[in-house]
């Protein structure tokens, strides 16, 4: 089992510039450990994840500042952004890294973030799955057309050329089942949360099968599942921890929900009462269920449950609402889990750096200069 870890915050009531030196920090660290990614999301004009607009841009920075570490979007939306532009933006992130970009492309949900390409609205599924050959395409050098000024065709290549060879893509699922057979089909991974233990196998074995049905490697596609991570020796003082933040983290994006929902002219009507119920109830699932929250027993069990149904990747979230310095001094325990279901190395490479500091230790200031749900993608 590979392990990641995925940023996603919950509301940005965080200075800025605070939240960018925390995921920094948790970078460099995860770097010297072994982690094999780092997640960062795209959102946008809405509290929740709203300080991550742009993950080349972020990426940028993580580049320079970490050494092993693949650094991925998770994800792109893909009807936001002419295909030209996304293909641009990451091989320079390629070239910066040395080549450790990937990308999991989403098709959008939120209305109110269609002020970018409204007419891709509609469409928005068929627009992705259409591009995901497009990029490709432009990532291996081949010049592509696309419709210039005065009806013209305008042939475009795009530079500079990454360096590697191939774009490694995921395409984001959150309940449509229909997607794992369309990743399978045009060789893509897939990004997931983890909606139901009894559906996942079964989610697995189709996507498996659609990869081999499309001539495919079956089994070289990565299935990677995102899950709310914070984990200590004592399971009531996780729970005190992160009973909160999972609640309100929830709520939030239930809000956005509803925001989108007014947009539709599909509002429901609950009372407050009843959206404070309905989050308790789910936070306690994905405490008990459906997450990496709880003792580092309690977790290694849930990291064998995935793999025996055949996922190949967790993606840790970390993001969710806790203090940075709790999180960060949480980062060995999620290590130690790491190193639980680490292969035996094969060969030697160093893990500590003395050029990589270590989140836990004590931080000296940043100088004045220094810069669910199961639906957060889509909803088809």
């Amino acid at each position: 089992m590979d392990f990641s870890v995925y940023f996603f915050s919950a509301n940005d009531r965080h200075d800025f510039g605070e939240r960018y030196r925390f995921v920094l920090d948790v970078a460099r660290f995860i770097d010297s450990r072994g982690f094999t990614a780092i997640w960062t999301p795209e959102r946008h004009f809405q509290e929740f994840g709203g300080s991550f607009p742009n993950p080349a841009v972020l990426s940028a920075a993580l580049a320079v500042s970490t050494r092993h570490l693949q650094l991925r979007a998770g994800s792109v939306v893909l009807p936001h952004h002419h295909p030209v532009r996304v293909a641009e933006e990451w091989a320079l992130v390629d070239q910066l890294s040395g080549g450790r970009t990937g990308i999991c492309v989403a098709t959008g949900w939120h209305q109110g973030d269609f002020v970018f390409y409204p007419e891709n609205y509609d469409t928005r599924r068929e627009y992705t799955l259409r591009h995901v050959e497009t990029l490709r395409s432009l990532w291996r050098g081949a010049p592509v057309a696309f419709p210039g000024p005065g009806g013209r065709e305008l042939s475009a290549r795009t530079y500079p050329r990454p360096v590697q060879p191939e774009l490694p893509l995921w395409l984001v699922h959150t309940s449509n089942p229909q997607t794992w057979a369309d990743a399978g089909r045009l060789g893509l991974n897939v990004l997931s949360l983890l909606t139901s233990w009894e559906k996942l196998a079964e989610d697995i074995a189709r996507y498996r099968a659609a990869r081999a049905e499309a001539g495919h490697d079956p089994a070289a596609g990565i299935v990677t599942i995102g899950m709310h991570t914070y984990i200590a020796d004592d399971e009531d003082r996780v729970w005190e921890t992160v009973r909160g933040p999972v609640k309100n983290y929830l709520s939030s994006f239930m809000a956005q929900q509803r925001t989108d929902d007014k947009v539709r002219g599909s509002a429901r009507g609950t009372d407050s009462g009843e959206q404070d119920k309905l989050a308790e109830l789910m936070a306690e699932d994905y405490y008990q269920r459906r997450s990496l929250l709880g003792t580092p027993d309690k977790c290694a069990a849930t990291v064998e449950r995935l793999r025996d149904s055949g996922v190949d990747e967790v993606a840790c979230l970390v993001d969710f609402g806790l203090p940075f310095d709790t999180v960060t001094a949480a980062l060995p325990a999620l290590d130690a889990l790491r190193r639980r279901f680490a292969p035996a190395p094969t060969t030697t490479r160093a893990t500590a750096s003395a050029t990589v500091p270590d989140p836990t230790a004590t931080r000296a200031p940043a100088p004045a200069t220094a810069p669910r749900m199961t639906w957060y993608y889509d909803r088809g």
